[in-house]
């Protein structure tokens, strides 16, 4: 699956259909954020995660979104179940997203 970028007005209805959804906040300004992309990406093609939603969000353009992940530093990963979340932190470490995705698999 790829990453689907998400914006305000559609993120409740992304959490709301989909059971297991993990969320990638980032600001255009930041190069952390920027290198973790292809990361991320591999991630959401990866087969252990076919069933994991992955959007991207623009922290700065989208407080909404931001304020239900309770984003506090970029770049910042939510992972969302049933509409809830699970878990939020800020890190560019692969294997917390990737221990995070385990978590709700």
């Amino acid at each position: 699956m790829s990453v689907i970028e998400c914006v305000d007005k559609d993120f409740s209805d992304s959490l709301s259909t989909n059971d297991k959804v993990v969320v990638k906040y980032f600001a255009n300004w930041c190069g952390s954020c920027k290198l973790f992309s292809p990361k991320y990406k591999r991630l959401s093609n990866d087969d252990r995660f076919s069933d994991v939603v992955f959007l991207d969000v623009n922290a700065e353009d989208n407080p909404v979104a931001r304020k239900l992940g309770g984003v506090d530093n970029l770049p910042f990963f939510a992972v969302f179940k049933n509409g809830e979340l699970v878990e939020g932190v800020a890190t560019s470490k692969e294997d917390k997203l990737v221990e995070m995705l385990n978590s709700i698999a």
